[in-house]
């Protein structure tokens, strides 16, 4: 099991833009094969700052979501909507 968090930060004044276009990614990502759970939540305190938390059977069904085709789009439609890289951080457990 793959645990994956992303840390997303919008441009001043373009949150709302942001959260749109990730929004849009929550549908299509829970539909993918190997997608066990994918939530988005943004910051109470910044709401600048956004962060999805995934969890996928294995690295295979991960990196399959990185190059799906609604990936690529909100990467695209995001661009000028980020004040930076997404942070992302991957986990696995320990039991």
């Amino acid at each position: 099991m793959i645990r994956i968090m992303a840390r997303i930060t919008a441009r001043s004044g373009r949150e709302d833009e942001l959260r749109s276009v990730l929004q849009d990614l929550l549908g299509p990502s829970r539909q993918e094969t190997g997608c066990v759970s994918y939530e988005l939540f943004q910051n109470q305190d910044d709401p600048l700052e956004f962060v999805t938390v995934e969890q996928w059977t294995d690295q295979a069904v991960a990196d399959a979501h990185l190059a799906s085709a609604h990936v690529a789009k909100a990467i695209t439609l995001a661009a000028e909507l980020l004040a930076q890289p997404p942070l992302i951080h991957r986990f696995s457990s320990i039991d």
